[in-house]
C-alpha cells in the first residue's frame, strides 16, 4: 500500500528522515527554504522520484490581496511526502484532497494535490470577479485616491495569479506530454496522464478568466479616469462662469473710475448707475448661462 506523509513547516533533518530518496540538494533547499512572496515552481522527474513545489493561490479574509500557500512534495512510486510552508501572517495549503483519497496509488494522489492547486486558481477569478463588482459599484461615490489603490491591489494580484497559472500549466503540460514520470513510467501511468488532462483544461480555463477579470478591471480604470476628467470639466466650467461674472463687474468699476471720475457731481448716481449695470449683466450672464446649459 502505498505511503503518504505530509509535513508541515519542518527543518531540514525532518525533510531528510522523511524523504524515501536522496534528492538533489537544490531540490533539498528548496524544500527546507522559508516563504518567499514570488516562489518559484518546479516539476522534475527522476529515475527514482518527481519533484514538484506549487503555489495554491487564495484570497485573504479581507479580501486585499492574494496569498500564495505554498506546498512542494516528493513521489516515488511507494511513497509521497508532502511539505507545506506557512505563509507569513496567513495560513498553509490544507491537504484535505489528499485526506480523503489517501490509499489510491501515489500517482493518484499527485493528481490529486496538483488539481486542488488549479481549484484554487479558479476560487481567485470567483473572488476577482466579486472584487471588481463591488469596485464598479463604488467607484462614483469612493474617494479617487480608494479607487486608484483598490485598482492597482488587484492589477498587481491578477497578474501574479495569470503568472502562476501560466507556469502551473507549462508545468501540467510536460506530465500530459510523457516527458515527466520515473523510470519505467511507474509513477504516471496512462490512466492517471488523462487524468492530468482535466487539470491542464482546468488551469487553462481559469487563465482565460483571469485575462477577462484584467480586462474588466482596465475597464473600471478606464471609466474612472472619465470620471475624474469630467469632474475637471465641470470644475473648469465653474470657474469660468465665476471668472465671467467678476469681469464685467471688474469692467464696468473699472470703466467709471478712469473716465467719468468728474462726470457726475452727485455721488449717489454714479453709485447707483454703477450697481444697475453689475447687477442687470450679472443676471444677463446667469441667463444666458443657464439657457446654454453651462450652470
Amino acid at each position: 500500500m502505498p505511503e503518504w506523509l505530509d509535513l508541515l513547516d519542518p527543518t531540514r533533518d525532518e525533510i531528510l528522515e522523511a524523504l524515501p530518496v536522496e534528492v538533489g540538494r537544490d531540490e533539498l533547499e528548496a524544500l527546507a527554504a522559508k516563504p518567499t512572496e514570488r516562489p518559484r515552481l518546479h516539476l522534475r522527474g527522476h529515475p527514482d522520484y518527481v519533484f514538484g513545489a506549487l503555489v495554491a493561490m487564495a484570497p485573504e479574509p479581507n479580501g486585499s490581496m492574494l496569498e500564495n500557500r505554498e506546498v512542494a512534495f516528493v513521489a516515488t512510486p511507494e511513497r509521497l511526502v508532502t511539505v507545506r510552508k506557512t505563509p507569513p501572517s496567513g495560513t498553509p495549503w490544507h491537504p484535505e484532497c489528499l485526506q480523503a483519497v489517501e490509499n489510491l496509488p501515489v500517482g493518484e494522489l499527485v493528481f490529486h494535490l496538483v488539481d486542488d492547486v488549479a481549484q484554487s486558481f479558479l476560487e481567485v477569478v470567483d473572488a476577482a470577479d466579486a472584487a471588481i463588482d463591488e469596485l464598479e459599484d463604488h467607484i462614483e461615490d469612493w474617494p479617487s485616491a480608494r479607487v486608484r489603490r483598490r485598482i492597482s491591489s488587484l492589477r498587481h494580484d491578477l497578474i501574479n495569479a495569470r503568472r502562476t497559472v501560466g507556469a502551473t500549466r507549462a508545468k501540467v503540460r510536460r506530465i500530459t506530454d510523457k516527458r515527466l514520470d520515473t523510470a519505467g513510467e511507474t509513477l504516471f501511468p496512462e490512466n492517471v496522464e488523462r487524468l492530468f488532462s482535466d487539470t491542464y483544461e482546468t488551469l487553462f480555463r481559469a487563465g482565460e478568466e483571469l485575462d477577462v477579470a484584467r480586462d474588466l478591471l482596465a475597464s473600471s480604470r478606464d471609466f474612472h479616469q472619465s470620471i475624474i476628467a469630467e469632474r475637471q470639466n465641470d470644475i473648469v466650467k465653474t470657474l469660468t462662469v465665476i471668472a465671467s461674472l467678476v469681469l464685467v463687474p471688474s469692467l464696468i468699476v473699472g470703466f467709471y473710475g478712469q473716465n467719468f471720475a468728474g462726470a457726475f457731481q452727485r455721488d449717489y448716481w454714479t453709485l447707483t448707475a454703477s450697481v444697475a449695470l453689475i447687477v442687470a449683466s450679472t443676471i444677463v450672464q446667469l441667463a444666458i448661462f443657464r439657457w446654454r446649459r453651462w450652470i
